[in-house]
């Protein structure tokens, strides 16, 4: 019985091509295989807060609202620990970051809650809600940026 002869095999093993990994995780594959599973944890989070704290079409949506404004808080005190306090592993930020903390927050459920506040006759409610909600998120990242180099600043000093 004869087995096939291969070239490659004669070759020094430093001198064989390099085995291949396949495509999918060629240049972006880990971020994205990493956002994916973030995502899906985040989405079914803020999906558990909407089922814990459901809300009437004629009322202001407050869980959306505070998903938005307590992701946006942990956001501002992530990217400050992840920038200036901790060296972590190049994953970490498109998991937690992109990830867990953007598939929670939602941009998409605070427009379409605008839409129905708009379509069941509450208009005043619905700017109320989408003026609060910019000014809520925004000052909770800086709040939140603010307390943790705060935080930080007097680890450091002990």
């Amino acid at each position: 019985m004869t087995t096939p002869h291969s070239e490659a095999a004669d070759e020094p093993a430093d001198l064989r091509a390099p085995a291949r990994r396949p495509p999918v995780w060629r240049g972006q594959g880990p971020a994205v295989a990493v956002v994916a599973a973030g995502g899906a944890i985040g989405a079914s989070a803020r999906y558990g807060a909407a089922l814990l704290w459901p809300w009437r079409t004629d009322g202001f949506p407050w869980t959306t609202f505070w998903v938005n404004v307590v992701g946006c808080f942990v956001i501002g005190v992530f990217m400050v620990v992840v920038t200036e306090a901790w060296a972590a592993h190049p994953l970490v930020r498109p998991f937690f970051g992109t990830g867990v903390l953007g598939g929670f927050t939602t941009f998409s459920t605070y427009a379409v809650d605008i839409q129905k506040l708009v379509e069941a006759g509450h208009p005043r409610t619905a700017l109320a809600y989408l003026a609060g909600t910019l000014l809520a998120a925004l000052a909770a990242v800086w709040l939140a940026v603010f307390s943790t180099r705060r935080a930080l600043a007097r680890g450091r000093r002990r």
